[in-house]
């Protein structure tokens, strides 16, 4: 069975007109389209059909990350546009929790839009009595080191942002972000401060969505995984191979894994790509605490390759949790924060989910090839059908539930 790291990108490519592309989203957020895929079966409905549409012993599995407003705007004294968007805390394996409460000063890995025409030492943002400093620490090929310092001192970052940044809609929206993205590029149910991205299968739960759900007695569980601006980020190489995937910050607390462990009998459902990811990342950190229950956390953390070596080694799902929770249970850990970089792709089978609430997604990325590994080709037939029937594409765009 070939690796994914042999896939030829070129075989997950589309035409996407960019008016199929949503540049803002429906009013009504459960208004949009819902294409179900089950049983190789293609139907059309509206997401606030949900309820309806899903098994009886369902658990859906969401992602609480809150987007942060990581762009912000600064000019220099010739009045040129410099945009600092904030990508992840320099400091590595640095929790974000923590670097979103830090007071007076922190340092970020940043990508800087007009680079070139930052002369200054120090750019600085004013907004009333706020007042944002930012100087450049380090330009790599990846993105420039900057230091931020801000008064009043005993404002935290998180505040500092949310006082002076921009949501940070994606790029191929090929538009400014507008009041409205703040409420609208945003779920419902967002808590934990992070992404720089929204988890956006997750935009069209309205509170009458979750009414129907609690009525029809599906359950629910949070995780988080934030989002880093890597989702954007298209394969350019001919081969997967070649191909860089972003690690992301996952927080998990036991109580979810405790809580997967008695669900054998439901069908496990991801509210989009992120949490699908995250679940998944589970099993294999489980596996690995079995296999080694002696490691660190930073070496059962899930690398971009790891799991197709780890295929052949392969235990039960259960068994896995069960390994991970005496793990946790041996340091007297209550919640899991570490890094994952898993890439799922053809041949992968999924391990925890048996199904995914997701957004239809562009050519020639990580997130199409994540489809492709749950219902295979078809993925041509469903994106078709898609284009076909007036969908809509993309982060403000419809919606799509596959089941296994």
């Amino acid at each position: 069975m070939q690796h994914p790291s042999q896939i030829a990108i070129s075989d997950y490519t589309y035409e996407l007109p960019q008016e199929k592309i949503a540049a803002y989203p429906l009013e009504n957020r459960h208004a949009s389209k819902l294409l179900v895929y089950k049983s190789e079966i293609i139907e059309e409905f509206v997401f606030s059909d949900l309820a309806d549409l899903l098994p009886e012993q369902t658990l859906l599995v969401f992602n609480k990350t809150r987007v942060i407003q990581a762009r912000l705007h600064f000019f220099t004294e010739k009045s040129q546009a410099i945009e600092i968007f904030c990508l992840e805390p320099h400091e590595p394996h640095e929790d974000l929790t923590v670097a979103m409460a830090k007071q007076h000063r922190c340092r970020w890995n940043c990508l800087v839009g007009n680079l070139k025409r930052w002369k200054e030492d120090e750019l600085i943002l004013k907004k009333g009595d706020l007042r944002l400093n930012a100087s450049i620490v380090d330009r790599l090929e990846t993105h420039v080191v900057i230091d931020f310092s801000w008064e009043p001192k005993e404002l935290c970052f998180a505040e500092v942002l949310s006082a002076l940044g921009n949501m940070p809609i994606p790029p191929y929206l090929k538009r400014n972000s507008e009041l409205k993205d703040s409420e609208r590029y945003q779920t419902i149910y967002a808590e934990a401060e992070g992404s720089v991205a929204a988890p956006t299968a997750g935009l069209h739960f309205t509170e009458d969505v979750m009414e129907a759900l609690d009525k029809k007695g599906i359950e629910r569980l949070s995780l988080t995984l934030h989002v880093g601006a890597g989702t954007f980020k298209p394969v350019k190489s001919e081969q997967l191979k070649d191909h860089s995937m972003h690690a992301e910050w996952l927080e998990l607390e036991k109580r979810l894994i405790e809580k997967l462990m008695t669900s054998n009998d439901k069908t496990i459902v991801a509210v989009g790509t992120t949490s699908l990811r995250s679940l998944e990342s589970l099993y294999w950190m489980g596996l690995k605490a079995a296999l080694n229950p002696e490691w660190h956390l930073e070496q059962l953390e899930i690398k971009q390759w790891e799991v197709y070596e780890l295929e052949e080694r392969a235990i039960p799902l259960e068994a896995s949790l069960n390994a991970l929770l005496s793990w946790m249970d041996a340091r007297k850990l209550e919640k899991l924060v570490c890094q994952t970089q898993i890439l799922i792709a053809p041949p992968y089978k999924l391990k925890v989910a048996k199904g995914l609430l997701t957004n239809f997604h562009q050519p020639q990325s990580t997130l199409l090839l994540l489809v492709s590994a749950i219902v295979g080709n078809k993925w041509k037939t469903i994106y078709n059908y898609a284009l076909d029937h007036e969908f809509r594409f993309l982060s403000y765009g419809d919606s799509s539930l596959l089941l296994k």
